[in-house]
C-alpha cells in the first residue's frame, strides 16, 4: 500500500513519476542489478515508463523514502502482492552511497509496523537469492524467518516470512 510516513531522518512517500532520474539511477546500481536483476532503462523516459508501469498496477506499491534534510530521494520500500504468492512481499533498495547508515532498515521498519498495525495481511513474505547476504542480515532485522528455498525460472530463492514457518 502507499503510505506517507516520517521517521528520524527519513520520509518515505509513494513514488512519483518525478522520481525517473532517481530510479534511472537505482535500477542501473551494481547492487540492484546483481541481486535484483537488470531491468534495460538507459533513460529517462524509460524510467517514466517503468513508474507509470508500476503505478498502473493495482497490487504494487514502490514508495521511496528520502532524507527529510534534502528530500534527496535515497531508496525504495516495495510491497507487492504478487499472483503466483499467498501473501504479500516486502522488499527494499538503496543507493549505494548511502549503505551502512541504517536507513533502509529505518524506512522498511516503519513501513512493516505501519502494514502490521493495520492487521490486513495473515503473513507478508520476502524473496531473495540465496547470496543476497546484507538483505538477508536486514530481512532477519526485521524480524521475518527463513522458510526454505524453491526454484523459479531456473534460480534458487529464498523465501522469508513474517510469522515463521507455515504450517501447511
Amino acid at each position: 500500500m502507499y503510505l506517507y510516513l516520517e521517521t528520524e531522518r527519513l520520509r518515505i512517500r509513494p513514488i512519483k513519476l518525478t522520481d525517473a532520474p532517481f530510479m534511472l539511477k537505482l535500477v542501473n546500481s551494481e547492487g540492484w542489478i546483481k541481486f535484483i536483476g537488470k531491468r534495460n532503462i538507459s533513460n529517462l523516459k524509460a524510467a517514466q515508463k517503468y513508474i507509470q508501469k508500476i503505478l498502473n498496477h493495482e497490487n504494487f506499491y514502490y514508495n521511496v523514502f528520502e532524507l527529510k534534510g534534502t528530500q534527496q530521494a535515497i531508496g525504495i520500500v516495495t510491497f507487492l502482492k504478487r499472483e503466483t504468492e499467498k501473501f504479500p512481499d516486502i522488499g527494499f533498495a538503496l543507493l549505494p552511497e548511502f549503505e551502512k547508515k541504517g536507513y533502509t532498515f529505518e524506512a522498511s521498519q516503519k513501513y512493516l509496523e505501519e502494514i502490521i498495525a493495520r492487521n490486513v495481511y495473515d503473513n507478508i513474505i520476502a524473496v531473495t537469492i540465496p547470496e543476497n547476504y546484507k538483505s538477508i542480515r536486514l530481512l532477519k532485522k526485521l524480524g521475518l524467518e527463513y522458510e526454505g528455498d524453491y526454484t523459479n525460472e531456473g534460480k534458487t530463492l529464498s523465501y522469508y516470512g513474517l510469522q515463521g514457518k507455515e504450517d501447511e
